[in-house]
């Protein structure tokens, strides 16, 4: 490794993947989240050990590249995609080179706009589409806002006959960050369930097979009576810095960002020079620092000790400083170590992850990029 990479210890993946098959209430069916974990050969090995089929999407360019991948897979989209993206990724885009792709996803309608969208597509294309109703439990990012909303939008499907309702999608990311004054996680946790029962109950007992909902924040916090069936999870298994919350308090962090140290420095900040020495007798200096290749990465320094980033020289993408203790011993050709505060941008920034197992290096898995 001479230049930065992105290590994943398996052996921790690993341990991940036992404490969510553990903890993971057993009436949820698992269901993978591609945009959290964007590499054709971690999802493989995530569904494989997790024992699932289902995969949560929200870039078409992915979810063909998923379904091409993965024969077994099937998808339901995390977000809605705007109609004429869907008919152009059917006819003539990254859908078309797939076999019978509309037998294996299922799409997201978040207005009655979007549904009677979807539902003049689907008679112009002549082919059944299958959607779930994205509705609102607490994080109103969007979706169908109450019970009443969405039992007109069942009605208004009545016109429809090619659109096949498979359930509803129920994203919860706000129950963690709700504060104590506020009645905290608790509290919510309890409002989304009751919110859950109430879209629940408009629908028909032919459409209920995907019922949605979590991330990996919140996947765990659910017991066995929770009505759904179906729980998305991505984030978790790698657990960037974003994640740590009490729910997942078991997992470990898995995934580092392992940068070349160019340069071991004592700091001379330009302009002061020689007069350096009074920044750092005043504590706004370092007396120490040393030079990555690459940076400005979304991670947080975890090793060596000590070292942080520094105000005063700033972030760079090509040679980033990092202050350290005044006794380091850290070394030109030694590797400084990164946490990711979150996994889906940052994968998407390297060719590959590197993996490695019982103290060695034994795979590199590539990764999909943004296109």
């Amino acid at each position: 490794m001479h230049r930065p990479s992105l290590v994943l210890d398996l052996d921790r993946l690993d341990g991940n993947i036992s404490v969510v098959k553990e903890c993971l209430a057993p009436n949820l069916a698992l269901r993978l989240v591609d945009k959290s974990l964007p590499s054709l050969p971690l999802l493989k090995h995530l569904a494989n050990a997790c024992g699932t089929d289902r995969i949560m999407t929200f870039h078409l360019p992915v979810t063909a590249a998923v379904l091409a991948a993965m024969p077994a897979a099937t998808v339901l989209l995390g977000k809605p995609m705007p109609g004429a993206a869907a008919r152009q990724a059917l006819s003539t885009g990254v859908l078309s080179r797939i076999d019978n792709p509309l037998a294996r996803i299922t799409w997201l309608v978040d207005t009655d706009e979007r549904l009677s969208a979807y539902g003049e597509l689907a008679e112009q294309l002549g082919q059944d589409f299958a959607f779930c109703f994205e509705v609102d439990v607490g994080l109103h990012r969007g979706g169908y806002p109450d019970a009443p909303a969405l039992s007109r939008a069942l009605e208004q499907l009545k016109r429809y006959p090619r659109l096949k309702c498979r359930g509803i999608m129920a994203y919860e990311a706000q129950i963690n960050r709700i504060p104590g004054l506020l009645g905290g996680p608790k509290k919510a946790l309890a409002k989304t369930r009751t919110l859950l029962g109430g879209f629940l109950a408009c629908l028909g007992q032919d459409q209920r097979s995907i019922l949605n909902i979590g991330g990996s924040s919140t996947a765990l916090l659910y017991d066995p009576d929770i009505e759904a069936n179906d729980v998305s999870l991505g984030s978790a298994f790698l657990l960037p810095s974003d994640f740590d919350v009490p729910s997942l308090a078991r997992l470990k962090p898995p995934l580092f960002i392992a940068a070349p140290v160019l340069k071991v420095v004592d700091p001379i900040l330009p302009g002061l020079d020689k007069r350096t020495w009074i920044m750092q007798m005043l504590g706004l200096a370092p007396k120490r620092g040393c030079y990555l290749y690459g940076g400005k990465w979304m991670a947080e320094p975890v090793h060596p000790d000590g070292m942080k980033t520094d105000k005063m020289f700033g972030l760079s993408s090509n040679q980033q400083f990092m202050a350290l203790p005044a006794g380091s011993t850290l070394k030109p050709d030694d590797f400084a170590f990164l946490r990711p505060t979150q996994s889906e941008s940052v994968l998407q920034q390297f060719g590959s992850l590197v993996i490695y197992s019982k103290g060695t290096i034994t795979a590199e898995w590539e990764t999909l990029g943004p296109a």
